[in-house]
């Protein structure tokens, strides 16, 4: 049985060369979705080129409250510790959740398909609260976006605390999201460490052995770019250059693995 992918980039429109790269991904059918960061000052010169291929791909907000653009923000790390000890205020995260997705609409033309987060802050304590807020506000007369569950990782990477810790601060959040009447994925993949040493052939390859019909998997490729201010730039160079290879179609050859949009589980009949 073929097994349908959602292989999402994420971190649209955080940089042209980010951006140029997905692009090429997507019209080379080897991504199904990708997820945008609207605060981002090249967001209203991409939208048209990433709505011009709107009907080959999911396109998402990006959540973000980590990543600086014109305004400051706080590290993971306050995050995390403020919505475990639920010291966040729902209104003004509510607030920019609001913000980042009418951003997304004003220059895409409609609303996004998901929404995800960016370091999966949408998942924390509080703040998916406020996102569930935020999204029932705007989508009062169309169908929800689906959401992307991180605690649904299916495999740890290469890396059993990161996973460990991931799973443990978004506890309960899929079943809270369903219980809105949000989508979700039955597994995620696509976590590691995104160091320079990692092997990402060899991680693609033990998630496409693993997942089940119906999974998303997230990635972070882009065109190679001088970018000292990225962080993962190295990795996403050559994310990009295998996910553009003849190996990963011959991969989702082996493993019957179709890359495709995102299908919301059959609803049970009564």
């Amino acid at each position: 049985m073929t097994k349908r992918l959602t292989l999402c980039a994420d971190d649209f429109a955080q940089s042209g060369s980010i951006s140029a790269g997905i692009l090429q991904l997507i019209d080379a059918g080897r991504l199904s979705a990708t997820s945008v960061l609207s605060q981002s000052p090249h967001w209203p010169e991409l939208a048209g080129e990433l709505k011009a291929r709107a009907e080959r791909v999911d396109v998402g907000l990006h959540f973000n409250l980590t990543h600086p653009f014109d305004a400051p923000v706080k590290p993971l790390s306050h995050w995390l510790m403020k919505s475990q000890l639920r010291q966040l205020s729902l209104a003004t995260l509510r607030d920019e959740a609001l913000t980042q997705i009418d951003r997304f609409a004003d220059h895409f033309g409609r609303l996004p398909d998901f929404v995800d987060g960016h370091q999966h802050v949408h998942a924390l304590p509080v703040i998916r609260d406020a996102l569930f807020d935020a999204i029932l506000r705007r989508w009062q007369q169309n169908p929800l976006p689906y959401l992307r569950s991180p605690d649904r990782l299916g495999h740890p990477g290469d890396n059993r605390l990161k996973a460990l810790v991931l799973r443990s601060v978004c506890t309960n959040f899929d079943d809270q999201a369903r219980e809105r009447g949000f989508a979700t994925s039955p597994w995620f993949g696509g976590m590691y460490s995104l160091s320079p040493q990692a092997d990402f052939p060899a991680l693609m390859q033990a998630w496409l052995a693993k997942i089940p019909d119906r999974a998303l998997i997230m990635c972070h490729p882009g065109l190679p770019a001088a970018d000292a201010s990225d962080p993962i730039a190295a990795s996403r160079g050559r994310e990009f250059d295998y996910l553009a290879g003849g190996a990963f179609a011959e991969l989702c050859l082996k493993h019957r693995v179709s890359i495709a949009r995102f299908q919301p589980e059959p609803a049970v009949a009564a």
